[in-house]
C-alpha cells in the first residue's frame, strides 16, 4: 500500500511506536466512528478496526483482532497464525488446526470458531507472541518477524473494578495484559498490542494507570472533518443538491458534535425519504442524536425567551448581556470561565439561564444525573460528557442544584469514594484554560457554602452572580406582571392587588399566588361571575407567604458571602461587611 497521511491521533500512535520505549496504547474516545484514509481517488472513510489493520499496521506481517461476542478475527496474515496452531497442537496434544478445538471448531478457515472464552484467547495470542519474540533473537527460527493485536471492547475483558473481583480468569486477563506492556522484550521487539474502549474509565484502573502504556484519545470530527465526509458522501448522491437547502459549510456547521456515522445517517435518512435538508431538519435530529449519545445525561436547552423576559435583576441582565455581545463576537480571552448564580429558592436562577441561553446564540445544554450504581459507570458517563462538550467546539453547560451534582473533595459517606472522584474530574476540566470562551460552565445553587470551595473559585467560576427576591411595592409590581405573563394572563399594573405582608417575595410564590387565582375564578359558578382582578385580590388577602424564613434569610446571606461584584447587591446588602455576613450567617445557620 502507498505512503498514506495519518489522522492526527494515528501518527501520535506511530511516532510513540518508533521510539521503541511503549508497545501498548489504549484507543479511547470516539472508536465507533469511521476514519478518513486520503488517497489518489479520493478520501475513503474505513471502520477503525480495518483502518487499524489496513492503514496503520500495514507494515506488520500479522493483525490478530479478539473481542467476547465475535472471538477471533484474523485482520492479515492469518496463514502465519494457522501455522503456528498446527505446530502448536502437534507438540501439546491439542486440536486447535483440526476437528474439535477448545469450543468445536471444525477449521481453521473460521477462525470465529476458535476460543471466545478471554482467558484462553489471551493463552493463544500470548504463546504466538512469545514466539515473534523468540524469533527476533534467532532469525532461524520459523514465523513471521511482526505481530499486532487490537483487543476490541477491551473494558469487558479486563473491567474496572476492586481487586477483589479480579480473582479468577479475569485477574489472570489483567496481569497477562499487563505484561505485554511491561515486559522488555515484547516492547523490544515489533509487537504492538491495542486496547480499545469507548470510555477510558470503563477499563480497571491498572491498565489505565499504568506508565508502561500510551492512552490515545479518538476525537470526535471537527467542522472541518464533517464538511469533508459530507463532500464525499454528496459526491455518490444524486438526490443531494435536489434535496439540501443549506450547502456544505453551514450542514456542516450545525453538526459538529456528531460522529461520521451519526451525520451519515441523518443525511442518509432525508434523501431516501425525499425530506428537505434544512436548518430546521439539522437542528433537531442533531438534538436528538446528541442526546442519544450522552445517553440522556445533557439535554439541550432551546429557548425563545431573552433577558428581556426577565422582571428585575438589573446589574444581573447587563453583564449578561454584555458577555453575550462578547460570546457572539468570539472574543474569548475577555470571557469568564464560568458563572456561580446563587440565591434563596424561587429567585429564577433556571429562568435566568433559559433566557440567557436566548441571547447567546451558541449551543446551551444542561447536564443532568450522571450518577450511576455500577462501579465506574458514573466516571465513564462524565468522560462521555465531556468529549462531546469537546466536539461542539462552543458551548454553554448548566448545572442545577449544583452543590448536590458536582461531588465532595473528601467523597461522601458510604459512595466508596465516588464523589471525590467526581469532584476530581469537574475541577480538572473545569480548569483547562484551553477551554476559556468554548466551554462556559453555569452552577445554580441555593446553597453555595454545600459546593466545594475549589470549584467556585476564580479561574472556575469567575462571575458569582447573587440573585434577590424584590422587596419594594414596584419590584414585586413588576415580578407579579412577569408571572402573570408567563401563564398567559392579560394584566395591567391596575390589575394587581397590594399583599398583605412586608417581608420579600419570591417569583415562585407568586406563581403559585395566580394559579391559585385562576383556579378560584374558574371554579365559580356560571352566573354572577367575579372579575379575575376581584378573585386575585381576595386571593392575596388570604395568602400565607413561606413560613421558613430563617432558611431563606440565609440563603440570601449565603448569596451575598459569594458575591464577586459590588453591583449586584441591593441596597441594603451592598453596605454590610463581610464579618457581618459571617457572624449572621453563624446565627441562622445555628438556629435552623
Amino acid at each position: 500500500m502507498e505512503k498514506t497521511e495519518l489522522t492526527a491521533w494515528a501518527q501520535e500512535m506511530r511516532q510513540v511506536f518508533r521510539a521503541e520505549t511503549v508497545s501498548q496504547f489504549v484507543l479511547f474516545g470516539n472508536i465507533n466512528d469511521l476514519v478518513p484514509v486520503p488517497g489518489p481517488d479520493g478520501t475513503m472513510f474505513l471502520p477503525l478496526e480495518e483502518y487499524l489493520s489496513q492503514v496503520l499496521f500495514e507494515p506488520f506481517d500479522v493483525v490478530i483482532g479478539f473481542d467476547r461476542g465475535r472471538g477471533f478475527q484474523l485482520l492479515k496474515g492469518g496463514e502465519h497464525f494457522f501455522s503456528y496452531l498446527r505446530t502448536f497442537d502437534k507438540f501439546h496434544g491439542t486440536s486447535f488446526a483440526a476437528g474439535g478445538g477448545a469450543d468445536g471448531a471444525k477449521s481453521l478457515d473460521a477462525p470465529g470458531m476458535l476460543p471466545r472464552q478471554p482467558a484462553q484467547a489471551l493463552e493463544l495470542i500470548d504463546r504466538f507472541i512469545n514466539q515473534v519474540v523468540a524469533r527476533r533473537r534467532n532469525a532461524k527460527l520459523p514465523g513471521p518477524d511482526s505481530v499486532a493485536v487490537v483487543l476490541d471492547y477491551a473494558n469487558f475483558i479486563v473491567p474496572r473494578g476492586e481487586s477483589l473481583y479480579l480473582a479468577g480468569d479475569i485477574g489472570a486477563n489483567l496481569i497477562r495484559i499487563l505484561n505485554w506492556a511491561e515486559d522488555p522484550a515484547i516492547t523490544g521487539a515489533n509487537v504492538v498490542t491495542c486496547l480499545l474502549a469507548e470510555n477510558l474509565l470503563d477499563l480497571n484502573e491498572q491498565v489505565v494507570n499504568s506508565s508502561y502504556s500510551a492512552k490515545v484519545r479518538i476525537p470526535l470530527p471537527d467542522q472541518g472533518g464533517i464538511a469533508q465526509f459530507v463532500a464525499a458522501l454528496a459526491a455518490g448522491e444524486p438526490e443531494f443538491a435536489r434535496l439540501a437547502e443549506v450547502d456544505i459549510a453551514a450542514l456542516s456547521a450545525k453538526l459538529v458534535g456528531l460522529s461520521r456515522v451519526a451525520v451519515k445517517n441523518i443525511v442518509l435518512r432525508a434523501l431516501r425519504n425525499g425530506e428537505r435538508i434544512t436548518q430546521k431538519y439539522l437542528g433537531r435530529l442533531r438534538k436528538e442524536n446528541i442526546e442519544k449519545e450522552a445517553l440522556g445525561r445533557l439535554e439541550f436547552i432551546e429557548s425563545k425567551r431573552t433577558l428581556d423576559d426577565v422582571a428585575g435583576h438589573a446589574e444581573a441582565k447587563q453583564w449578561l448581556r454584555q458577555d453575550a455581545q462578547l460570546i457572539r463576537r468570539n472574543v474569548v480571552n475577555a470571557l469568564p470561565m464560568g458563572y456561580l448564580f446563587t440565591g434563596r429558592i424561587g429567585t429564577g436562577k433556571t429562568y435566568l439561564v433559559q433566557c440567557f441561553a436566548g441571547e447567546c446564540g451558541v449551543p446551551f445544554v444542561e447536564m443532568k444525573n450522571f450518577r450511576e450504581k455500577w462501579v465506574g459507570a458514573t466516571e465513564g458517563n462524565l468522560e462521555k460528557i465531556f468529549s462531546i462538550l469537546h466536539a461542539l467546539g462552543q458551548v454553554v453547560v448548566f448545572v442545577d442544584e449544583a452543590d448536590q451534582a458536582t461531588g465532595r473533595r473528601g467523597g461522601g459517606d458510604g459512595d466508596s469514594g465516588l464523589s471525590g472522584r467526581i469532584y476530581g474530574m469537574l475541577a480538572r476540566e473545569m480548569a483547562e484554560t484551553a477551554n476559556r470562551g468554548k466551554i462556559i460552565w453555569i452552577f445554580a445553587t441555593s446553597r453555595p457554602d454545600l459546593l466545594e470551595v475549589d470549584l467556585k473559585r476564580q479561574g472556575r467560576l469567575d462571575v458569582h452572580i447573587p440573585l434577590f427576591p424584590p422587596v419594594g411595592e414596584t419590584d414585586k409590581q413588576e415580578l407579579f406582571l412577569a408571572m402573570a405573563k408567563k401563564l398567559g394572563l392579560d394584566l395591567a399594573p391596575a390589575d394587581l392587588p397590594t399583599l398583605s405582608f412586608a417581608q420579600p417575595v419570591s417569583g415562585n410564590e407568586l406563581e403559585g399566588l395566580l394559579v391559585r387565582a385562576i383556579r378560584q375564578y374558574e371554579l365559580q359558578p356560571e352566573t354572577g361571575r367575579k372579575p379575575l382582578p376581584e378573585v386575585l385580590r381576595q386571593v392575596a388577602q388570604e395568602f400565607r407567604p413561606s413560613a421558613h424564613t430563617g432558611r431563606l434569610d440565609l440563603m440570601d446571606l449565603l448569596a451575598v458571602k459569594e458575591c464577586t461584584d459590588q453591583r449586584f447587591l441591593p441596597e441594603r446588602f451592598a453596605m454590610l461587611d463581610p464579618a457581618e455576613v459571617d457572624r449572621r450567617i453563624a446565627g441562622l445557620s445555628a438556629s435552623s
